[in-house]
């Protein structure tokens, strides 16, 4: 059985994958998901047109559903990392893996030190997205990225791209150098493809990116190569007149034309954006070396502020922003 904690959009599309791929799955997360759920049944589709509709899988508001699970993949926001840890510690089979599929560079190894035992890290390299008549739709190519030791079969018989890598950390930063655009696609409230070719904020995306590399290779932390494009050619393309960025970047562009960012679904619907574990993550980089990430940080403050107060934004407006917290830095 797999167990899958933090059954939001995400993983309720693994669920249903998973599930006709003849696994069988219990997903564990908020009524509103299980109401959801209970009434759209659960169904994946994706940009290539395909439909999959889960024929064994079980939703569950119980952490105790946990028991019995041989593998437990958790998808909860980072800000309960420690908290769903501590509840589903009581119910871990001695032998089942954990995986931690979610976004930022440290919730592994929160959960391990809270469940006191090993956990493997993986990254999600595509977004879900809320679909048509309730289905959870995979908006974008992508892979899931798993450390090269791991053996979950289950996952490929699903029919999910799998892509095995010897540095999981060196992923999880290169997908958070990707990630930190997510701030920019949340505040502009536009699909990412809309946002990534309107003029500034195209331009404002490149804003946060080009510290991070900098930061890693002071440090000592790699960053994997994810895309065609190596991580400090990134945030160059993305400044080009948008003819050339189509032409270059294309396979940035092969996103479905609703696909947003996690966080940009976060903010609509009322929960608190993972913006502390992303470009929050740049800023607690910068200050353990001395140096400040004003870019950066006026996203986290920007994003949380939404978050209490929305407000729309344009993309003048966020340039503005940002030019302001960059001459203040």
């Amino acid at each position: 059985m797999i167990a899958i904690v933090g059954a939001g959009i995400l993983g309720c599309y693994l669920g249903a994958r998973l599930s006709a791929g003849g696994a069988e799955v219990v997903l564990i997360g908020r009524e509103r998901m299980a109401a959801h759920v209970t009434r759209h049944g659960l169904v994946a589709t994706d940009y290539a047109g395909s439909r999959i509709t889960a024929p064994r899988a079980r939703f569950s508001t119980d952490p105790a559903a946990v028991a019995g699970a041989s593998l437990v993949i958790v998808l909860v926001k980072s800000a309960d990392t420690e908290q769903a840890g501590r509840h589903i510690a009581p119910y871990l089979s001695p032998d089942a893996t954990i995986l931690s599929l979610q976004n930022g560079v440290s919730n592994d190894e929160t959960l391990a030190r809270v469940l006191g035992r090993r956990v493997l890290a993986g990254v999600v390299g595509f977004y879900v997205t809320p679909g048509a008549d309730g289905a959870f739709h995979q908006g974008m190519r992508g892979t899931l990225d798993l450390p090269h030791e791991s053996t979950l079969d289950v996952l490929a018989r699903a029919g999910l791209p799998l892509a095995y890598h010897q540095d999981m950390r060196a992923v999880q930063w290169a997908k958070l150098m990707l990630n930190l655009n997510n701030a920019i696609n949340a505040l502009s409230g536009l699909p990412l493809r809309e946002e990534l070719l309107d003029r500034d904020f195209g331009d404002a995306s490149r804003w946060p990116r080009p510290q991070l590399p900098d930061l890693c290779c002071a440090s000592g932390q790699a960053v994997a190569r994810l895309t065609a494009l190596p991580p400090r050619a990134i945030p160059v393309v993305l400044r080009l007149p948008t003819p050339l960025f189509q032409r270059i970047a294309g396979a940035m562009l092969r996103i479905d034309p609703l696909a947003r960012s996690s966080m940009a679904d976060d903010l609509a619907l009322g929960r608190r954006p993972e913006v502390d574990w992303i470009n929050g993550a740049v800023v607690d980089m910068a200050r353990t070396m001395g140096q400040d990430a004003p870019i950066n940080s006026r996203l986290v403050a920007l994003v949380q502020a939404c978050f209490v107060t929305p407000r729309p934004w344009t993309g003048a407006a966020l340039l503005a922003e940002l030019r302001r917290a960059r001459n203040a830095g």
